[in-house]
């Protein structure tokens, strides 16, 4: 029988901190604001519409930032490296036979932007989703397990009713992730083949 690891992508399978810093105050820059790249870098996990405004970007101008950081956002990609452990992880899901599945809050094209710069072989990549919304992608392909790194990782995998695996390479402490429904956390990605080998 076919099994699916799903895993998030920014902060999960990739640092995406050095990139979306540099995008974030070349936007800032272009369009005269204030914001701190380092500051939204740290805190990636929901949509980026999300994170502007939450560090007070104007509303009327969130949608122009949003279209300008997806023009902006190609440039970064060989900046922005894999993960350690993010290699040994997916061939780990494939020593098993398993199918490996992206879901993110990304934006579809510039996820598969990542995968084509690291070279993987990815099953099926889904972006575009947060939080709870994670959860109709990880049924449609038939998630067995979800790697990631924020709550809102946790929280799609619940409502998808498959098995949280937290990853507190992000902005989330431990205890953060099993509050949001975590079945196991691992400190680091470099963890998850020795983790999956004694499943």
């Amino acid at each position: 029988m076919t099994w699916t690891v799903g895993f998030d992508l920014d902060m999960t399978l990739i640092d995406s901190r050095p990139g979306v810093c540099k995008a974030i105050e070349q936007l800032a820059t272009e369009f005269g604001l204030s914001l701190r790249g380092a500051e939204l870098a740290d805190r990636l996990g929901p949509p980026l519409a999300m994170l502007l405004a939450d560090a007070g970007a104007p509303e009327e101008l969130v949608p122009a930032l949003v279209t300008r950081y997806r023009e902006i956002y190609p440039s970064i990609v060989p900046y922005i490296p894999a993960m350690p452990g993010a290699d040994a992880a997916l061939d780990a899901v494939r020593a098993r036979g398993g199918r490996v599945l992206i879901v993110t809050g990304k934006h579809e094209p510039l996820a598969r932007l990542h995968v084509a710069e690291l070279g993987w072989r990815i099953d099926e990549v889904v972006g575009d989703l947060w939080s709870d919304g994670k959860a109709a992608a990880l049924r449609e392909h038939g998630a067995d397990l979800f790697v990631g790194d924020h709550e809102g990782d946790m929280r799609g995998a619940r409502a998808a009713d498959v098995f949280a695996l937290g990853v507190t390479t992000g902005p989330c402490e431990a205890d953060e992730l099993r509050t949001a429904g975590a079945d196991f956390v691992l400190g680091e990605l470099t963890e998850f083949p020795d983790w999956l080998a004694a499943r």
